[in-house]
């Protein structure tokens, strides 16, 4: 019950979150596709509701968008264009360095300024990129999604 009643309220955090910023809507494919794996456990080499790892959300949550990702961060981090911190929309992928030897830490931005990620004692969850945490740790953003996948996905439909 406890994780239910966590998963409703993750997925009214993140509809009203999302809603607020101009790049990502609440009724978004994508938002659809990240929305049931909200507060699903961190589990290291995870890939499925079971457990997530944060490259295994990423990979899970862009298959559904027909777009194949490496499995690990750092591959991931190899793939699509470079995008500008202050040019980041819903869909980019943002990579951080957690553990002092480069990327290790990879989400999907919802918005211009939050982002969905596996966190390793939170589960999968949104939380803001300026967030001294990530602002500290923040790496690079790649966007692999075409304008198309872009308008079909991370939009109103």
């Amino acid at each position: 019950m406890k994780k239910k009643l966590t998963a409703a309220l993750m997925g009214f955090a993140i509809a009203f979150t999302v809603m607020g910023n101009s790049n990502a809507h609440a009724d978004s494919r994508m938002d659809q596709i990240i929305e049931p794996a909200m507060g699903t456990p961190y589990r290291i080499g995870g890939t499925s509701f079971n457990g997530f790892d944060c490259s295994g959300f990423t990979q899970y949550v862009f298959s559904k968008m027909n777009i194949d990702l490496p499995r690990q961060s750092t591959s991931q981090y190899q793939v699509g264009e470079a995008v500008s911190k202050g040019d980041l929309q819903a869909g980019d992928l943002v990579f951080f360095n957690t553990t002092g030897a480069g990327v290790s830490h990879v989400g999907v931005m919802v918005s211009s300024t939050q982002f969905a990620h596996a966190s390793t004692s939170k589960g999968v969850r949104i939380d803001n990129l300026s967030m001294d945490y990530y602002a500290d740790r923040f790496v690079g953003a790649k966007r692999v999604m075409s304008n198309y996948a872009f308008d079909t996905y991370a939009t109103d439909n």
